[in-house]
């Protein structure tokens, strides 16, 4: 079995990065769960636990601080599409971010980076249109109470790996 590898395409700034460094904990049809720690170091976050929902243009982080704390869970909009090579896969960052913090505040952002990212042609109208219902997909399931759906798969991966790491 050939293992996956998985790149995040971002527009701004326009750049494509091999996630290479990430573990793959588990890879379905619609559903892959890495664990990882961030690109370029961070003042309070050390990594987390991430799912990404390629049916539903969603890729959610369960993300934690130097102590192993949950700062905050983080979703991206996203869109998949082929890697490079067989196995492999490019996860298009569309920009909009949602953080949901354990309070339930929620806080939807870099909509300006969206506008600027189409005033400067970068992302075609048809992506910002994707984007745009896909963030409203999200935000029902977050405001009709349903997140934990979106969270549960993590959550297991986790323990699992963690029982498995001993």
């Amino acid at each position: 079995m050939h293992q996956l590898s998985i790149y995040r395409k971002r527009f701004l700034p326009d750049e494509t990065t091999h996630l290479k460094d990430d573990i793959i904990l588990l890879s379905e049809d619609n559903l892959i769960i890495t664990k990882w720690f961030p690109l370029r170091p961070k003042k309070n976050m050390a990594g987390g636990i991430s799912a990404y929902y390629m049916n539903q243009g969603v890729k959610v982080s369960k993300v934690y601080d130097k102590e192993q704390k949950l700062l905050y869970w983080y979703c991206d909009i996203i869109q998949s599409k082929p890697g490079p090579h067989a196995h492999s896969i490019i996860f298009e960052d569309l920009l909009i971010d949602v953080i949901i913090y354990e309070n339930g505040f929620v806080k939807v952002m870099d909509l300006d980076e969206l506008a600027e990212a189409l005033e400067l042609q970068l992302i075609s109208q048809e992506d910002v249109k994707k984007a745009l219902r896909i963030l409203a997909h999200l935000l029902n399931i977050i405001y009709e109470g349903r997140f934990d759906e979106l969270k549960a798969p993590i959550n297991k991966a986790e323990t699992n790996y963690y029982l498995q790491s001993y």
